[in-house]
């Protein structure tokens, strides 16, 4: 079993090119069958030997320990590519895991601000200062433009049409899409650049970030993260608010405004218009909350 997991790890690596977080995650998943394995059988099985029934009461087991649905779902994706490959290679007739269902998730709704919040928290950051004009830049686009953060910290200068008001946006999959921006964001974006250029926290280039720290350096994810804490505590807003609230702000905003489900996928970058789906829920939840509020007859 091993030996096959470590062939399977290896053609992550050299043919699908996945991170070593990917590969770190595989390896973890299948040490944890490993061992279930092992105490079941008092050894090691031959991975050609795991049937759908073992695998079933392993996830059973995970259930029985409390794991999180999304953690079994991820497990049981993991098996199901190390047997695939297993056929592959031909060390298995079969896909013991194929058979085998996800748990049925349970969505909840994501956390999002009025829209009177979002403008308490856009003017939180200090406009007289450079890393003040950079943040309000940042929350302006987020909002604006309903980016995942991982998209924003990887926007360069090559990126960005101000005049056009939109952005080249490198999603999930290095899936490209054009993303629209507001009048206050391409504004923001320019008092930005504009005093990045004078401090010298300019790089050259079109691959040049757009976002970054006060070393010069790229922003990373985890630095926005920190960023909007700090803003967050300033403007006294609810601290489960992350840099992803306002994507998804951005989504019920617009639906609550009338824009159609299927251009909001769009603008969100969704490949599944199920993904986006869970906002015409929260829309649903506002009327109904505006309805109680207001009819004389509601309660």
């Amino acid at each position: 079993m091993q030996t096959a997991a470590s062939r399977f790890l290896q053609y992550l690596r050299v043919e699908r090119n996945a991170s070593e977080l990917t590969i770190k995650s595989y390896r973890e998943d299948l040490e944890a069958l490993v061992e279930y394995l092992q105490d079941l059988r008092g050894e090691v099985p031959a991975p050609g030997s795991v049937g759908t029934v073992e695998l079933r009461g392993y996830v059973a087991a995970l259930h029985e320990a409390g794991y999180a649905k999304t953690t079994i779902a991820r497990r049981l994706a993991s098996l199901r590519s190390f047997f695939r490959f297993g056929q592959r290679e031909g060390w298995t007739d079969t896909n013991p895991a194929k058979p085998l269902r996800n748990p049925r998730k349970s969505r909840s709704l994501p956390h999002c601000l009025s829209s009177e919040d979002i403008e308490r928290l856009l003017g939180a950051p200090t406009s007289g200062e450079p890393l003040g004009l950079r943040d309000r830049a940042i929350l302006e686009v987020l909002y604006s433009a309903g980016l995942r953060v991982s998209e924003l910290a990887g926007l360069n200068a090559a990126d960005l049409d101000l005049e056009g008001g939109s952005v080249r946006v490198r999603g999930k999959g290095r899936k490209e899409r054009i993303a629209p921006i507001g009048s206050y964001a391409a504004r923001a974006l320019n008092e930005w650049l504009a005093v990045r250029r004078v401090s010298g926290r300019e790089k050259a280039g079109p691959a040049a970030p757009v976002f970054v720290n006060k070393f010069g350096r790229r922003l990373t994810t985890r630095s926005v993260g920190r960023m909007l804490e700090k803003h967050l505590k300033t403007s006294g807003l609810d601290r489960r608010t992350t840099p992803h609230t306002l994507r998804h702000s951005f989504a019920t905003h617009l639906l609550d405004r009338g824009a159609d489900i299927r251009s909001v996928q769009e603008l969100l970058g969704h490949k599944s218009l199920v993904t986006t789906q869970i906002y015409t829920h929260v829309s649903t939840a506002g009327l109904r909350a505006a309805y109680e509020r207001a009819h004389p007859r509601a309660r």
